[in-house]
């Protein structure tokens, strides 16, 4: 890896750990699920989404870096730099302001759009881990190589977006996989596919609205390549053209087995 993206991994690597003490401080606090804002992205910002994002802008300012900005809570940012930060300052915010144990800071480095991704990291604000990955250089998780597993037939475990706004797909293969969790965080669900500790991530619902961002799975969509998975979109579509942005939506498939895509999740397409 040459010096400047070595030097780029460990802004990243740093912003992470700030975002970890942040998010850890504010969980003592009985207003970091108060509503403060309405992001960018049209959802509603917490206290503890405002307190991560703001940490992330003053550690960009204190790095000297002059890369622009993409999040959620306060949409693009023109810092005057060639290359965009694409951050969602706590993906699982659901969870964290319940305390569940299952949230992250998101942040991936590139141009355009998600082909454009050069350097993804996700850290696991609970568990102190690090998933990092960089184009042609392979995925990481705390400096160990990650690869994703090949699909074991019918014992498979599959990270399912469910819920009312689930589409009906989804629904069914929540009945006919061997082994279903839905876990609410987009980008640690991918991580631990990367990681091969599940066969699958997928998130479609019923409206096209409620679909993922760019912000949601910019990061992790670099691991799962870079650790020898796919991810396209329902219908099978690559997404390398999803622009780094928090308008368009998109259906995921993230599998670490083409076979996944192609023999289960492939069997209900159209």
């Amino acid at each position: 890896m040459d010096a400047p993206r070595v030097r780029e991994l460990g802004v990243l690597h740093r912003i992470g750990l700030a975002v970890e003490r942040v998010a850890r401080e504010s969980a003592r606090s009985p207003h970091r699920a108060d509503v403060v804002a309405m992001g960018a992205s049209g959802t509603p910002t917490e206290e503890v989404d405002r307190l991560a994002e703001a940490t992330i802008l003053r550690a960009l300012d204190a790095e000297r870096v002059d890369w622009n900005v993409v999040s959620e809570e306060v949409g693009q940012v023109d810092r005057g730099g060639t290359k965009t930060l694409v951050i969602d300052p706590i993906d699982g915010t659901a969870n964290a302001v319940r305390n569940l144990p299952f949230s992250t800071v998101s942040l991936a480095l590139g141009t355009r759009d998600l082909g454009g991704v050069e350097l993804g990291l996700v850290r696991d604000l609970y568990r102190g881990t690090t998933y990092w990955a960089a184009r042609g250089e392979g995925a990481f998780r705390d400096g160990r190589p990650l690869r994703t597993r090949a699909w074991p037939g019918r014992g498979e475990v599959v990270f399912l977006n469910l819920g009312r706004a689930a589409s009906a797909r989804a629904a069914a293969l929540a009945a006919r996989a061997r082994r279903v969790r839905s876990l609410g965080c987009a980008s640690l669900e991918m991580a631990l596919v990367a990681e091969g500790a599940a066969d699958a991530y997928v998130f479609e619902n019923g409206e096209s609205t409620k679909n993922l961002r760019a912000t949601d799975i910019a990061a992790a969509y670099r691991l799962v390549l870079e650790a020898g998975g796919s991810v396209t979109d329902a219908e099978g579509a690559s997404l390398d053209g999803l622009p780094l942005g928090v308008v368009r939506r998109t259906t995921v498939v993230a599998c670490g087995d083409a076979a996944f895509g192609r023999d289960v999740w492939g069997e209900r397409r159209p």
